[in-house]
Formats: structure tokens, sequence, C-alpha cells
């Protein structure tokens, strides 16, 4: 919804090396995107946002756009929690694949989508999508696209949200 906007650019804003989008861009996402989006909220505080879509051209493919969790929620398989939950959603119906975007200096995605890609038994390959050079004009690091796929069953993966 759109009065999560400002939280929610709060957060990201906190979880340093994601991109901070406009406050713009986050209120199109909670309104527009909102049946592919996930906030996690305990007592008023915002602790957790993952927002993503199915690209038009590729509709068998989830992208997840950003993944943020506040320091307090860390450690508790919230990220996971959050995918898992968008991909059981009517809006994720007939899915395939989970791909996102992520530099080489971002740690805590990377093991985030490995495990991702651990525990539900299907592989994932890396490739250049965006590139620094010419992509970026040399300001931006390479974007790589993380191909997750084809995923289990939407039961296999809820099984095991926290292992």
């Amino acid at each position: 919804m759109a009065a999560d906007g400002p939280a929610i650019t709060r957060l990201i804003a906190a979880c340093a090396p994601l991109d901070v989008n406009s406050a713009y861009c986050n209120l199109l996402q909670c309104t527009h995107f909102a049946e592919t989006c996930i906030v996690v909220e305990r007592n008023g505080e915002i602790l957790g946002w993952t927002s993503g879509y199915r690209p038009p051209t590729e509709p068998n493919d989830f992208f997840v756009w950003q993944v943020a969790t506040a320091r307090a929620a860390r450690g508790q398989y919230l990220a996971r929690r959050m995918i898992n939950a968008l991909l059981a959603r009517p809006a994720a119906e007939g899915v395939t694949h989970l791909i996102t975007t992520v530099t080489d200096d971002n740690a805590p995605s990377w093991a985030l989508f490995n495990s991702l890609s651990r525990a539900w038994g299907a592989p994932l390959t890396r490739s250049a999508m965006f590139e620094r050079d010419a992509h970026f004009a040399g300001v931006h690091d390479t974007e790589w696209l993380a191909r997750i796929g084809p995923l289990p069953s939407r039961n296999s993966r809820n099984q095991d949200q926290e292992a």
C-alpha cells in the first residue's frame, strides 16, 4: 500500500549495497506491483521488503527486484520466507524460474539466492545482464543475472521455509 512507501524507502537506504530508488519508484511498486511485492511488519515497524514482478516478455519468470531486511530481523530467514510467500501467491501461478540481478560485491544477495537454489534443488546460473561499461557508462558495477530453475512445485518450495 502507498502508505508503506516512506518506510520502505528508509529501509532500502539502510540496506547497503542496495540501489536506492526514488520514493516515487517505491510508491509505484507498493501500488502497481502490490501483488508481487511483500512487506513484513512488527509492532508498526517495517522489517522486510521484497519487490518483484513477472517480466512481460518472460511470463514464466519471476524477477526479484529488491530484497531488504532490517538489521533487527537478519539471521531469521526472513528474505527466504518473503520470496517463498511471493511465489505462493496467485500472481506467481505458472512461474518456473526465479531471476534477479546482483552485483559481484553484494555477498548477502548471493548467499540468499545460492541458499534458495540449494533448498529448492534447482540450479543457479549466472550471466552478465547489464555491464559496467556498455550499459552504465562505467559508473555502476555490472549487474549479473542470477537464474534459478526450473523451480520445484509450490508445495515443495513451501515445505522448506527455514532449512
